[in-house]
């Protein structure tokens, strides 16, 4: 009946080690489920955000639209696959041209090949626009 009882009690310790340590994985989830928005104005300003909320499907818009609770404002034309980003905070596009600057969008270190309404991004993922002539550069 002892070696019983004893085995009872490994059970249970085992039984609540797993069930304490499981929410220590889903908080350790849960921070690195974010992302951090950096935005290069050209004039050498530079905004940082971190710990924006990542979630599965999370786009580059969400994460926008995340940022405007740390003061970051933007306005855009189009929906989903059109979406297309005219101004952050009080600097607009300039339109064409050689000379004119355009905000263009980064995640990670590789240039966008889609809109920010539709580009998805992953935990930890740097979001990154940058007002330049230069287009990918």
């Amino acid at each position: 009946m002892n070696r019983c009882n004893r085995l009872t009690r490994r059970s249970v310790a085992i039984l609540l080690a797993t069930i304490l340590l499981f929410p220590v994985g889903d908080r350790v989830q849960a921070q690195s489920a974010t992302v951090r928005l950096v935005v290069d104005y050209g004039d050498g300003v530079i905004k940082t955000i971190s710990g924006l909320p990542w979630a599965k499907g999370s786009t580059v818009l969400d994460v926008m639209n995340a940022a405007k609770n740390h003061g970051i404002s933007f306005s855009y034309t189009g929906s989903a696959a059109s979406a297309f980003l005219t101004r952050i905070d009080d600097v607009a596009n300039e339109g064409g041209g050689g000379s004119k600057k355009n905000w263009q969008l980064w995640v990670n270190t590789s240039y966008a090949d889609k809109s920010f309404g539709v580009y998805e991004v992953q935990p930890l993922d740097v979001v990154f626009w940058r007002f330049t002539t230069q287009e990918g550069k």
